[in-house]
């Protein structure tokens, strides 16, 4: 499966699974999933920097869904490689070498988006 096949079933896979988690009314699922949207959004803070902030912390987790994701939304907020790498190595700093695998998947998949990107 190319990366970029990887990239529409991620997405694909998310959307349908929140659907259904949400269509099950759990109120504090649905509190929880509503905070997380509005934690990410421009405030004192701009969204792309809290985008790069819940990159750096999904990498250090090592959560290569969470990776995607805030890669995916940091390029929605116009985040440059050089804004990427900078957030990676701070990753790196914080996380140590066992990063290092969570970082090359990253890289694999930022250049997927921004091939997706460019083909648009």
């Amino acid at each position: 499966m190319s990366q970029g096949d990887k990239l529409r079933a991620f997405h694909e896979y998310r959307q349908r699974m929140n659907a259904l988690i949400l269509q099950k009314g759990n109120l504090q699922i649905k509190r929880f999933f509503s905070l997380d949207a509005q934690a990410y959004r421009d405030g004192a803070l701009p969204a792309k920097t809290k985008e790069l902030m819940g990159l750096v912390a999904s990498m250090v987790l090592r959560c290569d869904d969470c990776i995607t994701y805030h890669l995916d939304q940091c390029i929605k907020h116009g985040a440059t490689d050089e804004e990427l790498f900078e957030a990676f190595t701070v990753a790196l700093v914080v996380g140590g070498s066992i990063v290092i695998p969570h970082l090359r998947r990253a890289v694999e998949t930022l250049e997927a988006l921004r091939a997706e990107a460019e083909a648009r």
